[in-house]
């Protein structure tokens, strides 16, 4: 078996054109199950400290894998259906990153790039 996110890609829509689930799976709703899987994902490290949440415990670790896979199954999904590949789109993305957050002025730094703009403009 294949491990590159088309394949994974085909046999998420073929796993769904089995069950008919075309008519369900409306951008607007594969947008609000993907929600539900990432928000699913954050409840598992929702009171962890940032030490455990960076050195998780193997319950832990499987339980975010699986949420991990829905979060994953819904993108492709919602990318498939909308006709979009999300890899050209993320690497498209990080060249925008790249432009906003240049290493000179964004290393060791976490707030949004319009926050220098300001420091900078003023």
């Amino acid at each position: 078996m294949s491990d590159t996110l088309h394949d994974l890609t085909r046999e998420i829509r073929a796993f769904a054109e089995e069950r008919a689930w075309h008519p369900f799976h409306s951008p607007k709703n594969l947008a609000m199950a993907l929600m539900v899987e990432a928000g699913e994902l954050a409840e598992i490290f929702q009171w962890q400290t940032q030490h455990q949440s960076r050195h998780p415990d193997e319950t832990t670790r499987e339980a975010a894998a699986l949420e991990l896979a829905d979060v994953l199954i819904y993108l492709c999904r919602l990318a498939d259906t909308l006709g979009i590949d999300p890899v050209s789109a993320a690497r498209r993305k990080m060249a925008i990153n790249r432009k906003r957050y240049p290493v000179d002025r964004s290393r060791g730094r976490a707030d949004k790039y319009t926050a220098w703009l300001d420091d900078h403009q003023a």
